[in-house]
C-alpha cells in the first residue's frame, strides 16, 4: 500500500463517553468513547481520541464512495482495544491477516492489522467493509465469494489512486513468472490464513474491475443480484477465459 499521509479531516466531529447508540450499549465493561462524523459513528474502547476522529473522517469519505456506486449506507464502526475483543464482537474464530471485518450492520476494526496499513490502505479497507454492509455481503451464500470480495475491493480501490501492479503485487509476481490462475477464487481461498489469501483478493478485484471496464459499472452492480449469463451475456467459462486474458495484459 502507499505510505503517503492523508490530511486529517476533523471538521464536524464530536466526541464523548456517551450516550452510546442503543444497539451498541454494553459492548465493553469499561467506558467507551463515541465520535460522530457527518454521517458516521465510531465507538472506541481504550483507543486514542485522535485515532477515532481520523477513522470517522475516513468513514464519511467511504460512505460517499459507496453511495455513488451502490447506494446509502450508515457507517457504524467499532474500534476495540485488542484483536481478541474484535474477534469476540464479530463472532469470528480466526482473524489472521485481517485489518477489519463487517457484520450485517457494522464494521469492526482489528487494531494490529489496521495499524500496519498506510493512510491510503486504511481508506481502501474501510470502504471495502462498508460496501459489505451496504450490499449484505454474500446474502446468505447467494453471491459467490469472488464477486462479494471483488466488488468490495472494486469500490474500495476505485478512487484510491493506487496502481494495479501495486495493489495486486503478489498476483503480478505470479503472472510475470508465467502462472495464471485456472479459475475464479472460491470460498476456501478467502479463509483467514489461506496460503494465497492476498492473491485471492487480487484475482477477485481484477475480475470485477474487468467487468466494469468491459460492460460498465452498472452491469457490475446488476451482477451482484443476478448471474453471469443474465447480466453479462457470457458463460462462466467465457468470463473466466476473458478474465485470464485481462490478467495477462494487466500484470504480465
Amino acid at each position: 500500500m502507499l505510505t503517503g499521509m492523508l490530511a486529517l479531516m476533523s471538521a464536524g466531529l464530536t466526541a464523548g463517553a456517551g450516550p452510546l447508540p442503543q444497539d451498541t450499549r454494553g459492548l465493553w465493561p469499561g467506558a467507551a468513547t463515541v465520535v460522530r462524523g457527518e454521517h458516521s459513528v465510531v465507538i472506541g474502547h481504550r483507543v486514542p481520541l485522535a485515532d477515532l476522529r481520523d477513522l470517522a473522517s475516513r468513514a464519511d469519505r467511504a460512505r460517499r464512495t459507496v453511495g455513488r456506486i451502490w447506494g446509502p449506507v450508515r457507517p457504524v464502526i467499532l474500534f476495540p482495544a485488542t484483536d481478541a475483543e474484535a474477534a469476540a464482537l464479530a463472532g469470528a474464530g480466526s482473524t489472521g491477516g485481517l485489518a477489519a471485518m463487517a457484520t450485517a450492520d457494522r464494521v469492526i476494526v482489528l487494531p494490529s492489522g489496521y495499524a500496519r496499513l498506510s493512510a491510503a490502505g486504511r481508506d481502501v479497507v474501510i470502504t471495502h467493509e462498508l460496501t459489505h454492509v451496504a450490499t449484505g455481503a454474500t446474502r446468505g451464500g447467494r453471491v459467490p465469494m469472488w464477486l462479494s470480495e471483488g466488488f468490495a475491493d472494486y469500490v474500495g480501490y476505485r478512487d484510491a489512486g493506487i496502481g494495479v501492479r501495486e495493489a495486486a503485487a503478489e498476483l503480478a509476481a505470479e503472472v510475470r513468472a508465467g502462472t495464471l490462475p485456472a479459475r475464479l477464487p472460491g470460498a476456501a481461498d478467502f479463509a483467514p490464513g489461506a496460503p494465497r489469501l492476498a492473491q485471492a483478493y487480487e484475482e477477485a478485484w481484477l475480475a470485477c474491475r474487468y467487468i466494469a471496464e468491459r460492460f460498465g459499472e452498472k452491469a457490475l452492480v446488476r451482477l451482484y443480484g443476478s448471474d453471469v449469463g443474465s447480466a453479462l451475456g457470457l458463460s462462466r467459462a467465457e468470463l473466466t477465459a476473458a478474465w485470464r486474458d485481462h490478467l495477462r495484459r494487466e500484470l504480465g
